[in-house]
């Protein structure tokens, strides 16, 4: 029996400003940084033996504050850009209601939430999922299939694509999956990885 938690980063400072953050090196906000101590307080009781995050500083920060209030410390980590959220593309940066405006709520919701449409120059979700899964499959699973606990902070998509996998849903499902910031999702796997329980921590 393995642990497996999914932590989404908690707000950033783009969230806050209803932004396109992506691949863009945003930090947290003062919120943020409250939801992960909380987060670190809600997986405190839990082993966690392997550590995996995102290459971007509002995950890394996410697990830091969280482990730290957690009191846990050492744990070995490995930082992947393969865990990196969605890109999207020319939207970064941009507010969400000024796109909507621009090119109307009809096209923001299909660049938003499409399974396999990107944005310009930007990722589908499909996309996404291409590259999380075999990252996952590779470095992650190996270690579940020991009886490792695990923890994996990361972002809204690159876990959506995760959650996907672990409770077999449908691309329809997939888009109308919402993960919330930084609220621990334990999952409690057993050794052939099926999902013996699963639950938000709160």
């Amino acid at each position: 029996m393995a642990y497996l938690i999914l932590l989404r980063h908690g707000e950033s400072i783009w969230n806050l400003e209803n932004r396109f953050t992506g691949w863009v090196d945003i930090d947290l906000s003062p919120k943020g940084e409250m939801e992960a101590a909380k987060a670190g307080k809600l997986i405190a009781p839990y082993p966690i033996d392997y550590l995996f995050t995102s290459v971007l500083k509002r995950a890394i920060r996410t697990a830091e504050i969280a482990l730290t209030t957690a009191g846990k410390s050492n744990i070995p980590t490995e930082r992947n850009q393969a865990l990196n959220e969605r890109h999207y593309g020319d939207l970064q940066g941009l507010n969400k209601d000024d796109i909507g405006r621009e090119y109307g709520m009809d096209q923001l919701k299909i660049w938003r939430r499409s399974y396999d449409i990107p944005p310009p120059n930007g990722e589908s979700l499909k996309m996404t999922q291409e590259r999380v899964l075999p990252y996952y499959h590779d470095h992650i699973i190996p270690l579940l299939k020991q009886g490792k606990n695990v923890m994996i902070t990361a972002h809204g998509n690159s876990l959506r694509a995760l959650v996907a996998e672990l409770d077999k849903l449908t691309k329809e499902q997939i888009l109308e999956l919402n993960i919330p910031t930084g609220i621990p999702q334990l999952y409690t796997l057993d050794n052939e990885l099926k999902v013996l329980d699963k639950k938000y921590l709160e």
